[in-house]
């Protein structure tokens, strides 16, 4: 244990029970619906209302070796080749053999996929796949189906849930073990104010952290928080300078900033062509699968053309669709270019890349085991190795799906004990009633001001973004650093400048602590490989790179990066 955690009142109230997820996306309330039918007391956290995840954005669907003529082996060897090298093998097999029957019980649990006229799923490509295995529902609204038929299901089941929730810290028993999380609940929940769920087991399903970019296309409350929250209790995470940007994102403007709209790869898949200014389709010959090659790729090919022809953006031309077509395979897609004021059905769609999915996150075993005992993680916030150095389309949902079965198991067979949490840190040592913090090393964090999330996007987008290099980065880790080092001073010393606490301070000091860990292993990772891509460092590196970099936070706060001396994927050691 770091001994590190946010500065925040004392919980003012507590519930107990056996198993507290948070998170209320597909990873999240998967696992908590197979504990709850466990015959285990499950709370679920939710940082707003229960559908206002990540996952309800996915537009493309989730990907299964569910059609005809394929095979698990199949998907396996097409994951494999998007991660660049750096998949875990085992945890990739767990995903496409297991995933059709994970698919078929999302099915009976009431989620509706489109289906052809004979009544089969209907499947699709997106980039990477040589066959059509994407399930997709709505045309182009998957993840909001899967997010109405999973909380229909959690509201039917009684679940206790808290929404508007942002969770803060881990709890911990005498033994360093898990018991529970402390959270601030946002005016419109059950509680008021911090309070905490006591629980023996914890598992963190927060999604992604593209807010650390100035242009996404995360939802807001996509901040790191569980990230940030296993860094400080000590957890290692994995792979985090692995950022997909997705190459397709609604271009809105060089200085546009927030969650943007995607426009899903199922677009591509369904025969779009990627063109430039002049109409030239310039991802033929660039790959085997042109404009349906691996993200990373087409991202790359994107970024040239733009920086060769300075423009700002490239477009998509699916105009040969057709308004019919348009409007019944994606629909949702349609209406928001058109709410944009472009008609893709008689233009071509101006897109750019954007931040879009962190492949690497917290550290786990194939049973969704953090570094942590007790702690959990699944989802995008979790590192279990199928992704490697790029995720491959589609697979985010199957694996959050997956292994939430997986770890629901593993916390019903294991079935610990509650423990009471361990009593923080003396407050007169660092803190006060009112929750500000004297800025001691060992204390609570000094908190920034809500002022700085602006600032940490742009350092990160300038300095971490499609285009990495050691410059680059070398900037950003010092601007980052100093970010650090000025709140830490703010809140020393006899006139101390003290953030208030509340849910703006913390989520920007999560996000800074996020960001930190990215730029260190971003430096450290002296190639090009998969979504990490090196100006000074343009060619991949086998026999150097073909290592994972696992990173935890010190004492000190210092992110301490650890490369592994093989490519295989290590294995996870809890502190018990």
């Amino acid at each position: 244990m770091t001994g590190i955690r946010l500065t925040a009142p004392a919980p003012g109230w507590a519930i107990d029970a056996d198993v507290v997820v948070v998170g209320s996306g597909v990873a999240g309330l998967t696992a908590a619906l197979r504990c709850a039918a466990a015959g285990l007391d499950t709370v679920v956290v939710t940082k707003a209302r229960l559908d206002d995840g990540s996952t309800r954005w996915a537009q493309g669907g989730i990907a299964a070796a569910l059609g005809e003529g394929d095979t698990p082996e199949q998907h396996l060897d097409d994951t494999l080749v998007a991660g660049a090298g750096l998949c875990d093998e085992e945890a990739v097999r767990v995903l496409v053999t297991e995933g059709p029957d994970a698919v078929r019980r999302l099915i009976g649990t009431g989620a509706h996929f489109d289906t052809t006229e004979s009544g089969d799923i209907a499947l699709t490509r997106e980039g990477g796949h040589h066959r059509r295995r994407i399930a997709h529902a709505g045309g182009d609204a998957t993840g909001a189906e899967i997010s109405r038929a999973l909380v229909d299901a959690v509201r039917s089941a009684a679940l206790h849930t808290i929404e508007n929730a942002l969770v803060l810290d881990l709890l911990t028993d005498g033994e360093g073990r898990t018991a529970g999380v402390s959270l601030h609940v946002m005016g419109e929940g059950q509680h008021d104010g911090v309070g905490a769920v006591r629980a023996p087991s914890v598992v963190l399903a927060t999604g992604g952290m593209g807010q650390v970019f100035s242009a996404t296309t995360n939802p807001p409350v996509s901040t790191g928080d569980g990230v940030a929250l296993a860094l400080r209790a000590g957890a290692e995470v994995s792979d985090l300078e692995f950022v997909q940007f997705h190459p397709t994102v609604l271009f809105l403007g060089a200085d546009s900033e927030g969650q943007q709209p995607l426009v899903s790869e199922a677009v591509r898949g369904e025969g779009a062509h990627l063109v430039d200014g002049d109409g030239v389709r310039f991802m033929l010959g660039q790959h085997e699968l042109a404009e349906l090659a691996p993200r990373d790729i087409v991202a790359k090919a994107i970024t040239r053309r733009m920086h060769e022809q300075a423009a700002e953006h490239m477009y998509l031309d699916a105009r040969h669709f057709g308004a019919r077509m348009w409007e019944q395979r994606f629909p949702t897609i349609l209406a928001a270019c058109r709410a944009h004021g472009i008609d893709p059905v008689t233009e071509p769609i101006p897109v750019a890349p954007a931040a879009h999915y962190a492949s690497g996150g917290i550290r786990t075993d194939l049973r969704g085991r953090t570094t942590v005992p007790g702690l959990y993680a699944c989802g995008e916030a979790a590192c279990t190795g199928v992704h490697g150095a790029n995720r491959l389309a589609s697979n985010s949902l199957l694996e959050g799906l997956v292994f939430a079965e997986r770890i629901a198991a593993d916390i019903a067979a294991a079935r610990p004990a509650r423990t009471d949490p361990a009593p923080g840190p003396d407050e007169a040592a660092h803190g006060t009633a009112d929750g500000t913090a004297h800025g001691t090393a060992d204390g609570p964090v000094a908190l920034l001001a809500p002022e700085a999330r602006p600032a940490i996007q742009r350092i990160m987008t300038r300095g971490a973004g499609v285009l990495r290099s050691a410059a680059s980065l070398a900037a950003a880790a010092e601007e980052l650093e100093s970010l650090h080092r000025c709140a830490a001073a703010d809140a020393a010393g006899p006139d101390a400048k003290a953030v208030v606490p509340g849910v703006d301070a913390w989520e920007v000091t999560n996000l800074l602590l996020v960001s930190r860990v990215l730029v260190a292993a971003a430096r450290e990772r002296e190639e090009t490989r998969g979504c990490h891509w090196r100006e000074d460092r343009p060619d991949r590196d086998d026999a150097h790179w073909r290592r994972h970099l696992v990173v935890r936070v010190a004492p000190d706060r210092t992110p301490v990066v650890h490369r592994t001396g093989t490519a295989a994927f290590p294995p996870v050691r809890t502190a018990d």
